[in-house]
């Protein structure tokens, strides 16, 4: 079942970014010497690399080339007001999406043909906003150099091994945060909680065969349990050494932050302010799975 999804117009970045993430933005711009790095030296580089490499290998989206895709691009980016990015489609065997952005260009998002495969269409819409919040936060200035850098550092020695194993904790440390704001972009976008923790659960052990059959408030407790769990002084001595050279927060993790923002007053309000009467407690059970 769909519904007509009111723009949240006005929408800043500042409005939903989580905190862990605005404190870990502000300690990393803080690193001597990487604005100018990401952004002057290995910023052009990648640019030219990442879309020559991609334009040749993937699909792109629009009107006329899978255009179911493409309405869900421009839904989630006129919800979000933010100008619509290119979407590629790229065959892939590990699920997955990315967005790159430097220096005004071309921006453009890439969903891997697994994560695909294994998701509804509102799910795919969820991942879509997701790769959005990363281009409203301005995180794809950092994100797609980030990379690089750590990459450049370990095997450039004029660049130097000791500058990644510097940088390489607190760059993890941001990303992560990075995935708690682009999550609330993709609840913001779909209006609904169990659909981004859905594309959460397959994330975390979902395939094609085994998607349809996943429990959905089942995962939903586990994700709670967790909580509870890492209350503990043991449990959070174990939850950071799991997490600590992880590109992204478990799933788990990020299903138990959107479950909290949910029912957060913040969202509420978000909804409110752009006139969009949406009420949690009263979703079909499941969400509105069928399109």
């Amino acid at each position: 079942m769909s519904y007509i999804k009111t723009p949240l117009i006005g929408l800043k970045a500042d409005y939903f970014r989580h905190p862990l993430d605005l404190e870990a933005t502000k300690a990393l711009k803080q690193i001597p010497g990487i604005d100018m790095i990401v952004r002057n030296v290995l910023g052009p580089v990648a640019e030219q690399v990442f879309y020559v490499e991609n334009i040749a290998s993937s699909v792109l989206v629009g009107e006329t080339q899978l255009p179911h895709l493409h309405k869900l691009l421009l839904e989630a980016s006129q919800v979000l007001d933010l100008e619509t990015p290119q979407l590629y489609v790229r065959q892939h065997p590990a699920p997955n999406a990315y967005t790159f952005a430097m220096r005004g260009k071309q921006p453009f998002i890439v969903l891997h043909t697994s994560l695909i495969d294994m998701l509804t269409l509102e799910e795919i819409q969820a991942v879509i906003a997701h790769e959005l919040g990363h281009l409203k936060c301005d995180h794809s200035v950092y994100l797609t150099p980030v990379n690089l850098l750590i990459l450049a550092a370990a095997n450039v020695p004029s660049v130097g091994a000791v500058l990644a194993q510097a940088i390489q904790t607190q760059l993890l440390e941001w990303v992560r945060c990075a995935e708690f704001t682009c999550d609330r972009a993709a609840l913001l976008a779909t209006q609904n909680p169990k659909v981004v923790m859905s594309v959460l659960m397959k994330l975390a052990g979902g395939s094609p065969t085994l998607a349809g059959q996943l429990n959905l408030d089942a995962f939903i407790a586990q994700a709670r349990a967790y909580d509870d769990i890492s209350k503990t002084e043991l449990g959070e001595m174990v939850k950071v050494a799991r997490t600590a050279q992880l590109s992204h927060p478990v799933p788990v993790l990020r299903a138990r932050e959107i479950d909290r923002w949910a029912s957060s007053k913040e969202y509420q309000k978000l909804l409110q302010n752009s006139g969009i009467e949406y009420n949690i407690k009263t979703a079909p059970k499941g969400g509105w799975r069928n399109w």
